[in-house]
């Protein structure tokens, strides 16, 4: 068990409880997945940016990406059905708690002129997506690696009813928000 999630168990589900006027410990809002998702439109020229960029996301989270395929041609974009324009990662458990404490800890505070992240990336059901600008942020990325600069998502889903639980139980797990 991490550090985050033991915090989480014993300080950050009894604040929530008295803060939200929940009685049952199980209806607390809790986090249950990061999706960490890249998509690649310049794959559809050059097949060797999924493989870089594979490398880059699995350095960040610690996982091997799935790569997402395409569900229908756009003759306009010249993408076919089924070529490969994206990649995911799923996190759960200890390496999510871990991820957390990476891009809270290490990632944000590299970004110049961090104020906090935006308020309107929740959704109105309780998840949020951040969007990130540049992977070198993240310390764990060899410079190496990193062809060129790309950026990605993050998306937290939670258990939360509303967007102010979720961005209650967010900013007790480490993200700043805007002011």
């Amino acid at each position: 068990m991490t550090t985050l999630e033991k915090n989480y168990r014993e300080e950050i589900v009894p604040k929530l409880m008295k803060d939200l006027s929940i009685i049952n410990r199980m209806a607390v809002p809790r986090l249950v997945k990061i999706v960490v998702n890249c998509g690649l439109g310049e794959a559809i020229k050059d097949k060797k940016v999924i493989e870089k960029a594979s490398a880059q996301i699995a350095a960040i989270t610690g996982l091997r990406p799935v790569a997402m395929k395409a569900k229908k041609a756009i003759s306009s974009y010249k993408l076919r059905k089924g070529d490969m324009i994206g990649l995911k990662v799923t996190l759960r458990g200890k390496r999510m708690y871990d991820f957390i404490l990476r891009l809270t800890g290490i990632a944000l505070p590299r970004v110049r002129d961090f104020r906090g992240i935006p308020k309107k990336g929740f959704d109105g059901k309780g998840n949020y997506t951040l969007g990130i600008a540049e992977q070198t942020i993240f310390p764990d990325l060899e410079y190496n690696l990193v062809d060129r600069v790309r950026g990605f998502e993050v998306t937290f889903v939670t258990t939360a009813e509303t967007d102010e639980h979720a961005k209650m139980l967010l900013t007790l797990l480490g993200l700043t928000f805007e002011i």
